[in-house]
């Protein structure tokens, strides 16, 4: 039988329901998502079902820093972080300035780290070969992008404000407006990836994949704020969101860090 949206409310309304009784009974906060969460299907195929195998890199710093890249400063070009003009011409849609601060569990920033983003266009669609969503892709926009945070902890990025679209986690399925993040720390193995999302966006409610943080404070760290003052003149609008990497604020990342 196909899922619906109403199928994936009442199991998204029962998440909710058994987070809030597992909290009044005594239980911690939960910053991010279980790995078997039921209305985001794909995750619930995939998800670890064995412990994780750790490795000691203090007997054999090989087996894993050393096969892992890193990353630093020369490899930056001074457009890697302006979507907007990684092409000849321009891109469709709204440009955004989107900016904030990489900062620890203290609030001190964390500086010279990797951050990399994708996204879909204006239209919705990803720039990617196994992309199924039908809608145009822009020959300006391709979607990525990448800088080395500051002395401050920050990063600075201008793009195009992404379109909702649609995916098959169920019928009439639509991921709300979003940019992935991914923060590298200096190797592949420190990497960890979140999302960030706009404003009052009207798909929060049926999006399984938001839904799934469902602690409500946590899930509003996933969601930057407008700020005037990072708004271009005649230019860009501006939106502000920090990510914090641990701690009772930490952001949300993915595979429940």
């Amino acid at each position: 039988m196909t899922l619906t949206q109403a199928d994936i409310d009442l199991e998204i309304a029962a998440e909710h329901a058994a987070y809030e009784k597992r909290v009044a009974e005594g239980a911690p906060v939960e910053h991010h998502p279980r790995r078997d969460y039921v209305p985001y299907r794909s995750s619930v195929l995939r998800h670890p079902k064995q412990p994780l195998v750790a490795i000691d890199t203090s007997k054999d710093p090989e087996l894993v820093e050393l096969h892992s890249p890193a990353f630093g400063e020369r490899d930056i070009t001074g457009i890697d972080n302006d979507l907007t003009r990684q092409h000849h011409g321009e891109p469709i849609g709204e440009r955004i300035t989107v900016s904030g601060r990489l900062l620890d569990r203290d609030g001190r920033p964390v500086r010279g780290q990797l951050i990399e983003i994708w996204q879909a266009n204006s239209a919705g669609r990803y720039a990617h070969q196994r992309e199924q969503h039908d809608a145009p892709l822009d020959p300006n926009f391709t979607g990525v992008g990448r800088t080395i945070t500051d002395a401050g902890g920050g990063y600075r990025f201008t793009t195009i404000q992404p379109g909702p679209y649609p995916w098959r986690n169920h019928l009439n399925a639509w991921r709300p407006a979003h940019i992935h993040f991914s923060m590298f720390g200096s190797a592949f193995t420190q990497r960890l990836v979140t999302q960030m999302y706009f404003p009052s966006d009207p798909l929060f409610p049926y999006d399984p994949i938001i839904q799934s943080v469902t602690d409500d404070a946590a899930r509003q760290r996933l969601v930057a704020t407008y700020d005037h003052s990072l708004s271009v003149p005649e230019f860009s609008m501006g939106y502000h969101w920090d990510i914090v990497l641990d701690g009772p604020h930490a952001t949300w990342l993915e595979e429940g860090r």
